[in-house]
């Protein structure tokens, strides 16, 4: 792993068992659900067709877990929600 990433490093398994390291960007609150925006650490920096994950945080016996999302529509939404508070970050 590279030491140019923070410490908000989360490894999620796939239903096949393959893991993955992801950076923790931005979270936001949409529609009163909370979302999670990840970026995978393996990604190469001048990818600029990178790829942002986007998980959904649902609370389960007291304990926060991640789930995909499903519906397309509101996945675009969220990118685009994601992206113009990513985007405004950089400019600041």
């Amino acid at each position: 792993m590279s030491v140019e990433f923070g410490s908000d490093l989360i490894t999620i398994s796939d239903e096949s068992g393959n893991d993955f390291v992801l950076e923790h960007v931005d979270t936001v609150e949409y529609g009163g659900t909370f979302y999670m925006a990840f970026l995978p650490t393996d990604m190469d920096e001048d990818d600029e067709d990178f790829g942002l994950i986007i998980l959904k945080v649902v609370s389960e016996d007291e304990e926060d877990i991640l789930v995909i999302i499903e519906d397309e529509q509101l996945l675009d939404e969220l990118f685009e929600k994601f992206m113009e508070r990513l985007l405004d970050d950089e400019e600041e």
